[in-house]
């Protein structure tokens, strides 16, 4: 809990060290922003310069705090878009919490480095999409958090008892590249495809416990081939990269779901690498289904991206330029 006393506020270190962030980058960001100066005395944090860019620093730093009092791991994309709120901008002087409401955040589980939860208005949308529908579509460019978010929730449903599996899968189809010329079988061929997925889940589980779930083989990962003839009852079921599946791959995984069982669709149709861009399933089945009970829909785009604040500027020039 931050205690504000004039332009000093009262932190613990654990909490000074969290707001201040990585080699103090966002103090840095903080102090850019609003033209302040931010010392560190111990037990806090001082703020100096213009009485009006003091007051918004301190909103932000007090924001900050409360979102590690509430177990949220604080990212740069947090930083940012505290920054960018109309409180801040507009010169007003409410009180902000986050980027997203703490009480909207919709907490999934947590992680090795704290609470996994929604950073943005979208994927907050997102993650009700997920808890209220049994088959979801999640489009939006890379960073957005679509898988990420999606393999958070199967691991929490797999924690709770609530499925008894977590399968991801994918299509090996990627820019320029064919299986038939990798080296290996075809475990070895696909691997480097799920690359992304297993880092998700070694950041969520860790080590240990992922490998565990992996031998009772509670979590298994495996390419879009393998799930043919099967009905996966009683499982949490992960499409990635659904943009390069075809219409027939995309209605034979559907049809995989079976009792008590829940499927999440992710994809980017900006990003589709078939011969034939009309070829898509995910874009065919995401037109099909659209009315269809039971079926939810979550579209982020660049704000929602939460990695580096270059990659959200990048999307949105891609994405003009594809408007003009």
């Amino acid at each position: 809990m931050a205690a504000v006393k004039d332009d000093f506020i009262s932190l613990t270190d654990p909490c000074v060290l969290a707001v201040v962030g990585p080699s103090e980058r966002y103090l840095a960001m903080i102090e850019g922003a609003f033209k302040v100066l931010v010392e560190m005395p111990g037990g806090g944090l001082v703020i100096s310069g213009d009485a009006r860019a003091r007051q918004k620093a301190k909103a932000m730093i007090v924001a900050l705090a409360d979102m590690y009092d509430q177990g949220v791991d604080i990212a740069e994309a947090d930083v940012r878009r505290l920054i960018n709120q109309p409180q801040l901008t507009g010169g007003k002087s409410e009180k902000l919490q986050s980027a997203v409401p703490l009480d909207q955040r919709n907490t999934i589980v947590m992680g090795r480095h704290g609470a996994i939860a929604a950073k943005t208005a979208g994927q907050a949308a997102y993650i009700h999409e997920l808890t209220t529908n049994d088959l979801v579509f999640a489009l939006g460019p890379a960073g957005s958090g679509k898988t990420f978010l999606a393999v958070a929730h199967g691991v929490s449903l797999l924690l709770k008892g609530a499925v008894d599996k977590l399968i991801i899968t994918r299509p090996a189809v990627e820019a320029g590249e064919r299986l038939g010329f990798l080296p290996g079988d075809l475990n070895e061929k696909i691997d480097p495809y799920l690359t992304p997925i297993w880092g998700a889940l070694d950041d969520i589980l860790g080590p240990q416990l992922l490998a565990k779930k992996r031998e009772t083989r509670e979590i298994e990962v495996a390419p879009l081939a393998y799930m043919r003839g099967r009905t996966l009852s009683y499982a949490y079921v992960i499409i990635d990269e659904a943009q390069n599946t075809t219409r027939m791959q995309m209605k034979m995984i559907l049809t995989r779901l079976g009792e008590g069982s829940k499927m999440v669709v992710t994809g980017d149709p900006s990003q589709i690498d078939l011969p034939n861009r009309g070829d898509s399933g995910l874009v065919h089945a995401v037109h099909l289904l659209d009315q269809v009970e039971g079926v939810g829909k979550a579209e982020l785009k660049a704000e929602d991206i939460v990695r580096h604040a270059l990659v959200a500027r990048i999307v949105r020039a891609y994405d003009n330029e594809y408007k003009s």
